[in-house]
Parts: C-alpha cells; structure tokens; sequence
C-alpha cells in the first residue's frame, strides 16, 4: 500500500513539474458558482450538445451518406422492394436490423430538440437578465453563433435520411438558393452538383454535419465557457451580494457532484424520450420523389419560423433592365434571417450606446426593473411565434375549418400587430409591478393580523418585509445615465442632429422609464421610517 502511494505521488509530481497542474488547481478548485434553477440552461444545453456527440459517433458508423439507388430488401415488410437511395435504405436499416439503433437515433434526435430549445430559453433568460452587458458582450455574440449554427446543424441531420419529409425540406431549401439574385443558379449547381436533387448533396452534407459545424461548435463552446470561467458568473441579488463577488458553492466537490448528477438527469431524460416518444418514423414518409410532396408536412419546431415567413410573404415582384426580379422568396427566406439574427448578436452594443451605461455589470437585473428592454424581448418572442405559428396555416385551415385566406391573413397582420401589442402591454406591466415592489417597501406586508384603534376602527398590521425580499425589490434608480434631449436653436436636421435627437430620445425610453421606483433618497427615507416603526 505504502509503495503504491508513494507511485501515486510521484506520478502526480511528475505531471505537476511539466504542466503546472497544482498551482491550477489551487487557483480554481474553489472557484465559486451561483446556486439557481435559471443558471442550468446552460448545462441543459452543455449536456444535451454531449449527448449528441456521442449517440452521433453511434450512428455514423452504419449510415451510408450515398445517393446512389439500391432496392430495399431488410427487415421492414412495407418497403422491401423499393427502390430508394442509399442513405434512406442505411437509416431504415439502422432503425430496424441493428439492435438499439432506433433508440439511439430517437435519442439523438430529441438531444438535437433539446439543444436549441436550451439554447434559446438560456438566451432569453441573458436577455432579460441584463447578463450580456459589459464585459460578456463577446460571450453573447458567441451564444447567437451558436444558436444559428445548431440551427443549421439541425437542419442538416434532420435532411440527411434522405426520406420524404426531409426531401420536402431540401427542396424549399433550393428554391432559397435560386432566389438569390444573380448569382442564385449558379449556388443551386454548386451546392447539389448539378440540378436537383443531383447526387453529391448527401455526402457533402454528411461532411458538413459530422465535422465542419460540430468542430465550429466544439471551439465556440470551449470558448464561452473559458470566459465564464474568466469572468465569474452572474448572480441575483440577495444578501452579501454585490458587483465584486459571487455566492454560491465551490468548484469541489459540490458544484462538481451537482453538474455530474445533471448531466446523468439530461443524459436519462432523453433516454427515457427516446426510448418513448417516437419521433421522425421515416419509414412511414417513405423514399423521397421529386414529384411528391406529403400533406401537412412540417419541418422541426427551429425552422417553423422560416416557413411561416415563407408562408405569409405576399406577392413582391418587379421588372428590371428587362429582367424579372422576385422578392417574395429572397426577403422572408434570406433578408429577414439574416437581420433577425444580427440584430440579436448586436443589441448588448445598442443598449450600451443608448444608455451610455459602460460599467461592469456582474448583477442580474429584474425583468421588471428595465421595461423597455423587457418588452421589446416580449414583442421578439411575439413576433417570432407568430412566424412560428404560421408555418402550419395550412393545419390549422384544416383542424379549425377556417379558409386557408382567412389564416394567411390573420397571420400577415398578427406579424406587425402582435409585437406592438406584446411591446405596450409588457411595459404597462413592468411598471405596474414596480408600484407594488414599492408599495411593499413603503407599507411592508400584509400579515392577515387585525388591529383595533382607539377610535373602533380596524385596519390591518403590515409587517416588514423579510431582509431578502426587501434586498430583491430594490433597484438603483438611474437618473446618473438620463441625458438632456438637446435642443438645438436652428432645428436643420442634418444626420448628427437626427443622431443625437434619436439618441436621447431612445435613451429616456430605456432609463428614464423606470421612474416609477422610488430613487436613493426616497428610499433611504423609507428604510430610516421603518427602522424607526419597526412595524408600519
């Protein structure tokens, strides 16, 4: 025993003298991180992301990334027989001849799912935090690159069986690429090796899946979490927090015992779907043709809001220099993506021109307490789920009875009306919550005691609100960051007075909105009434 301890000192000598792991060790191990349930959508993300890595590995040794046509001859009775490409006959085979495949492509598929919708709740909950502000504009920037590029990555596996459904996909995705003026035609034969569907797109697709964007994701992820690790995590407010450190439990052992049981969770609630929840039966699609297309056929939930866009994109054409250009594929389907995502990666650099606020920020903000970024985060995900919903116009024409017009229609004005809606109704309520946090501060809360006075009456006995209640419903009034709208003697609007005007104006909506709090004074005033009452 004493000889294999001394070789296990030595050893960890050893690796210590060459790579400096001690020193690491004790600069990190008890590096601390926040205990809350929103911090672990992150983690549901991570986790899900290795779960598809591995179940991927799995699957890529028995799928064939061919297109060449070959007659089905396995196990499931209702194809055998048909002609089919390779790479449907592989995944068909993959589902039914080797033990546990299907299992694990239901597993890898739900992980997929599961990841982007991580990745996007995790997004809106920075968002609505305030946790991209100075210094994680570069982590947010990052997090949008990850979720176009899983979007593409999900787009891909899903595409890759080759079956019906998928090939419905594919196809809309070459009406995309001919949309692109001049150049369109030209991307369509490079991307499928000649016209479609040709015979090169599955293996250069395959490629694309398993290597390039995986090992794209692989570094952003690597990246991201070496800059949470650099930069400490964000955390709520509470007692003993503050803007310079972080309450929560070290690196080891428990945080590391917590992140290793959640993974096994994710890892076995994705088992459990997998093994339960039956999801893209391609069996039942069938091989795909050119010249059919399935009813009611929807893509996976990510790209909804793609078809939805397509979808309620009225007519947009016009004749130019004898040619006739077409707008109502390019824009819904090439313009529109492109600026939603460069919007979202941009905006912690918007907000920050706005309110001119360039101080680190390791506190999360309450969605109450910033209205206007809140409501514009509520009218995106209006605006975005009605392009989501609109993708299945046609489904729901059919289960409601209601003419596909009327759908289309109602979508096409929902995309321009259901965000100002989501907009004015989120501030009013940001501000309406402000008023009972500062209710609470001012009359404490209510006990449910009664309390007869002198004079007959009753009224009831409000407490004080407990230390941690009270430390939460606090917010810095801002008045430091409200700048003078200028007002020029000579109103010419020329494009740096148009700027400043704009500036100063947007400025008052993000900072000088939460006015409804009450400010320093007026709440050192509230603390030293109630310090003095003790019960108010």
């Amino acid at each position: 025993m004493a000889d294999k301890s001394n070789l296990i000192f030595r050893a960890e000598r050893a690796v210590d003298e060459r790579v400096g792991s001690a020193s690491f060790l004790r600069r990190n191990i008890r590096k601390v991180f926040p205990e809350q349930w929103s911090f672990l959508l992150g983690e549901i993300a991570l986790y899900s992301f290795v779960t598809l890595v591995l179940t991927g590995v799995f699957l890529t040794m028995f799928f064939k990334p061919s297109e060449t046509e070959v007659v089905y001859t396995g196990n499931y009775p209702q194809l055998r027989g048909t002609t089919m490409s390779e790479a449907y006959a592989s995944t068909v085979h993959l589902s039914f001849d080797i033990r546990g495949g299907l299992l694990v492509r239901q597993i890898h598929h739900w992980a997929a799912l599961l990841f982007l919708a991580a990745i996007c709740v995790h997004l809106m909950r920075i968002f609505f935090t305030g946790a991209f502000r100075k210094p994680r504009e570069i982590n947010w920037v990052i997090g949008t690159t990850l979720f176009a590029l899983a979007v593409a990555e999900g787009f891909g596996g899903y595409s890759l069986p080759d079956d019906l459904l998928s090939g419905t996909g594919l196809r809309i995705f070459q009406g995309i690429l001919l949309s692109v003026p001049v150049v369109g035609t030209y991307l369509s034969f490079f991307v499928f090796g000649g016209e479609f569907p040709g015979d090169q797109f599955i293996p250069r697709l395959f490629t694309i899946h398993v290597l390039l964007i995986p090992g794209i994701l692989i570094a952003l992820i690597g990246a991201h979490l070496m800059l949470i690790w650099h930069q400490k995590h964000t955390q709520w407010p509470g007692p003993k927090r503050t803007e310079h450190n972080v309450v929560g439990s070290p690196t080891f052992p428990q945080f590391m015992s917590h992140t290793i049981a959640f993974f096994l969770y994710v890892l076995g609630a994705l088992a459990l779907l997998g093994g339960w929840a039956q999801i893209n039966p391609i069996w039942l699609y069938g091989p795909y043709r050119p010249d059919i297309v399935s009813t009611g056929s929807q893509p996976d939930w990510y790209v909804g809001f793609l078809e939805g866009s397509l979808r309620i994109m009225p007519r947009l054409a016009f004749s130019f220099a004898g040619h006739s250009v077409a707008l109502n594929v390019l824009v819904p389907a090439v313009i529109l993506p492109l600026v939603f995502f460069t919007l979202i990666g941009l905006y912690p650099f918007f907000e920050r021109w706005v309110t001119g606020d360039s101080r680190p920020h390791h506190l999360c903000d309450r969605p109450r307490n910033v209205p206007t970024r809140t409501a514009l985060g509520v009218a995106a995900i209006a605006w975005y789920g009605n392009l989501w919903a609109a993708g299945g116009d046609d489904v729901i024409s059919k289960v409601f009875k209601i003419p596909l017009e009327y759908t289309t229609w109602f979508f096409r004005v929902g995309f321009f009306v259901f965000p100002v809606v989501a907009f004015v109704v989120t501030r009013r309520m940001c501000l309406w919550l402000q008023r009972s946090d500062a209710e609470v501060l001012d009359e404490g809360v209510e006990s449910g005691t009664l309390k007869r006075l002198p004079s007959g009456a009753y009224v009831e006995v409000h407490d004080r609100p407990e230390p941690e209640q009270a430390l939460i419903t606090r917010t810095v009034h801002p008045g430091e960051l409200v700048k003078p709208i200028p007002d020029h003697l000579i109103p010419l609007p020329t494009p740096g007075r148009v700027l400043a005007q704009l500036r100063a104006r947007l400025n008052h909506a993000y900072v000088d909105y939460t006015a409804e709090m009450p400010t320093p004074d007026e709440r050192r005033e509230l603390e030293r009434r109630q310090d003095g009452d003790g019960r108010t």
